[in-house]
This record gives structure tokens, C-alpha cells and sequence, in this order.
């Protein structure tokens, strides 16, 4: 009988897991793929892999406006799936190790809810005192005739390619298909953006989002906005927009639409934990439905990010085990991995509209670092403040440049523990350094 059994072995599985063989309990881990998940395996990772290649790729046709002079620079897609793959290894072994040195017990299989404290793997039963669901998610598959056709990659099979097509034509506009949009684009492949909504990257801050959307047309990525894909036979994409149906040739096709949380054949139904098309249902604290069975991570569909689904786990195993604990979903920062990055965390402009709440903001660009034009030369960017009209309280910080990935954390902390905007203003920003640029924003909010 175990304290606790884990199903899926991504972010927030494995450091649920560990975090809950630390405090000294008799923990049991399953995976039927690959430890560390989509995250690891088939995401983040690979994806900020093959980012970094692309951006140096661009760079050194740049490096003339830093003084620098360059022969002739070759992309070589082998050699950066290769080092994919090695990035990705060491990391496993990371994963591995940390699994290994917490106590953590792991096993390699389909895992299936028998009961509310049994699983079944193979023709083996497993009992614990509280399960929790990790299970991640999937690309998604939007009803389009013909995109499971083997010429359509998704989100996983992309980090096959061993060349860069000349033409590429993405369907979605999210986080995923911009962020491929910019490596293919930087990579010297021609791109297509075909997106359903009026606007990139739905639920970041529609000034934010206007802004990367300029930026990444000027870079040379073609986006067709409110264009609904009717369907795709071979290499010819079918869409209609603005009232006209056309069509588009394209060496490689690349559906981004999203990913789905995986809930099929996980007993779900028998043991009677509430689920949807959406992913489990869950509290803040992570409980589902059902008594000691808890969930976290993509499989409740609330943030499909990495970070979040460690949270949630971490959560899960506090209140499973006495220590009250809840996340707080609002202050959950999130980044697009796109050239510029983009960065947010709280409200966005649009939501405090919504929600009638009174506000007060601050718009700053990034050129206000010196730091930023050292080493951005002839790019933009802006950080927007938004703090509540009475207080001061700091409800939602949202940047666009490179840099803003790493200073969104002291946002995070702002948010998450509703500093105002006198507070945030005393403290010391490093100089010099992207982050002074937040500081000004700070310092601008009326």
C-alpha cells in the first residue's frame, strides 16, 4: 500500500512525486512513455532548442550592424536536432537522478483507475491512500478534413524534420505556432500563419499582441487572421477568409492548433471522476470529485504550462497530506518563446474592462534600458503596468522584447503577493540590466 501513486512522469508528476518521497512518503510513479513528458520529450525543451539555433542563425546575419563581420553562415538542421537530442538526454538523466535520489519508485506502463485506490498496470494492481492524475496532454486534432494525413506534422512529429521545408504553412496562431513560426522564419523557410481568431496569441494583452503581430510581419511571417482552414488534400491547404474561399500550396503543413489533456483509458468513467472534453475538474487545492483522487497539470486543462503543473502538483501533495496549500491561478506568469519574447502575468487591460475593475497603467519602451539597446540593436519592445486605481495594488505586468522572460518572475512576485506601487518603487533594480525597464514602468504608474 503506498501513500502515494502517481500516473505520468511530466513536470508536474515528477516533482510531485519528489516533493512527496521528501517528506517521507512511500511513493510509487508511473509512466507508459518517456520520463519528464511532453514537456521535455516533445515541448518546451526542443522547442527553445531549436529557437536558440534559429536566433543565432538570424544573428549572424545581424552581426554587421555589431561591427562584426561574417563569411558565409549555413543552417544545419541535422546538427540541431542532433543537439536537441542531446540537450533533451541530459535533462532525462536529471529527471532520473532526482527520482531516484527523493525515493521515488517508478514503473513503465498503461496505467488504469480500478478503484479509488487501485491501479491497474498490466495484470498488476497497485493500492495507495491517494492517486494523483498527471497524465499531460496531446496535440490537439481539430475536425479538419484531411489533417491526419501523413504530410501534416503536429506539435510532436515537427521535431523530426531533417531539413527546413522552403515553404511552411501553420495552422494556429497560439503560443505553439508562433513560436515554430519564428524558427521556421529565421531558419530561411517561407510562412504562413492561418488562425481562426481576429488576434495572435489569444488571452495576452491585446496591446501586447498587436505589437508582435507588426513585429513578426515586418520579420516576414505572413498571417491570415480570421481565416477558418476548410480542409487539406496533399500539400494544398484550403481556407476561407473574408467572406472568399482560397487555397495555398505548401511543402510542409504544420497543425498547431492547440493540444487536448489526455483522458482516454484512464478509468475515469468507472471511478467516477468528473472530466470533460476540457480535462478533470479540480479545486485550487487540486481534489477532484472523488475522494483521494487529485489532479494536476495539462490533463485539467486550466494552464498547459510547465510551471503551473508543478505548482499544482506541489499543491496536490500539501493538502493530500495536512499542509493547506492553493494555487493561485491569476499570478501564474507566462512567456512566448517568439523573437521578441513576449511576457505577462495577473489581469490584461481587457479583463479588468470586463471585470469593472478601476485601474490605473503605465506603458514604458524597452529602449529605456540601456542594457536592452546594447544589446538589441534596431529592436522595440514595452513593458505595461497595470495597478488598481484606489490602492495601488499591482494587478498585471505584460512586456514584449528579448529579456523580459527572465525579469517576469519579480512581476510574478508583485502580483502574487499584491505589492503596491509605492512598495515595488523602493526596490533596487540591478543596473544595467532589461529589468530597469519594469522599474520605470513601476515608477510611472499615476
Amino acid at each position: 500500500m503506498y501513500d502515494l501513486i502517481v500516473i505520468g512522469a511530466g513536470p508536474g508528476g515528477y516533482e510531485a512525486a519528489a516533493h512527496a518521497a521528501r517528506m517521507g512518503k512511500n511513493v510509487l510513479l508511473i509512466e507508459k512513455e518517456r520520463v519528464g513528458g511532453t514537456c521535455l520529450n516533445v515541448g518546451c525543451i526542443p522547442a527553445k532548442a531549436f529557437l536558440r539555433s534559429s536566433k543565432l542563425f538570424h544573428e549572424c546575419g545581424q552581426a554587421a550592424r555589431f561591427g562584426v563581420r561574417l563569411g558565409s553562415v549555413e543552417f544545419d538542421m541535422p546538427a540541431v536536432v542532433e543537439r536537441k537530442d542531446r540537450v533533451v538526454g541530459t535533462l532525462v538523466k536529471g529527471v532520473e537522478g532526482l527520482l531516484k535520489k527523493s525515493g521515488v519508485e517508478t514503473i513503465s506502463g498503461q496505467a488504469k483507475l480500478v478503484a479509488r485506490n487501485a491501479v491497474q498496470v498490466g495484470d498488476k494492481r497497485y493500492e495507495a491512500a491517494n492517486i494523483l492524475l498527471a497524465t499531460g496532454s496531446r496535440p490537439a486534432v481539430p475536425p479538419i478534413p484531411g489533417i491526419n494525413s501523413k504530410q501534416v506534422l503536429d506539435s510532436n512529429t515537427v521535431f523530426g524534420l531533417t531539413k527546413i521545408p522552403k515553404t511552411i504553412a501553420i495552422i494556429g496562431g497560439g503560443y505553439i505556432g508562433l513560436e515554430f513560426a519564428c524558427f521556421f522564419n529565421e531558419a530561411g523557410a517561407k510562412v504562413n500563419v492561418y488562425e481562426m481568431l481576429p488576434q495572435i496569441a489569444t488571452g495576452c494583452d491585446q496591446e501586447i499582441s498587436s505589437r508582435l503581430l507588426q513585429i513578426l510581419k515586418r520579420k516576414g511571417i505572413e498571417f491570415h487572421l480570421s481565416a477558418r482552414v476548410l480542409g487539406i488534400e496533399g500539400n494544398t491547404l484550403r481556407y476561407s477568409a473574408e467572406g472568399a474561399e482560397s487555397s495555398i500550396s505548401a511543402e510542409c503543413i504544420l497543425n498547431s492548433t492547440g493540444r487536448a489533456p489526455v483522458v482516454d483509458g484512464l478509468g475515469l468513467e468507472e471511478v467516477g471522476v468528473d472530466f470533460g472534453p476540457r480535462g478533470v475538474k479540480t479545486s485550487e487545492m487540486g481534489k477532484t470529485n472523488v475522494a483521494g483522487v487529485w489532479a494536476c497539470g495539462d490533463v485539467t486543462g486550466r494552464r498547459m504550462l510547465a510551471h503551473a503543473a508543478v505548482r499544482e502538483g506541489i499543491v496536490a501533495v500539501n493538502n493530500m497530506f495536512g499542509k493547506k496549500d492553493r494555487i493561485r491561478y491569476h499570478a501564474i506568469p507566462a512567456v512566448i518563446y517568439t523573437h521578441p519574447e513576449v511576457a505577462s502575468v495577473g489581469r490584461t487591460e481587457e479583463e479588468l474592462k470586463t471585470l469593472g475593475v478601476e485601474y490605473r497603467k503605465s506603458v514604458v519602451p524597452m529602449a529605456v534600458s540601456g542594457r536592452f539597446l546594447v544589446e538589441n540593436e534596431g529592436e522595440s519592445g514595452l513593458v505595461k503596468v497595470l495597478a488598481g486605481a484606489r490602492f495601488g495594488e499591482i494587478l498585471g505586468v505584460h512586456a514584449i522584447g528579448d529579456g523580459s522572460s527572465e525579469f517576469i518572475i519579480a512581476a510574478a512576485v508583485m502580483v502574487e503577493t499584491e505589492m503596491c506601487v509605492a512598495e515595488a518603487s523602493e526596490i533596487v533594480f540591478p543596473h544595467p540590466t532589461v529589468s530597469e525597464a519594469l522599474r520605470e514602468a513601476i515608477l510611472g504608474v499615476h
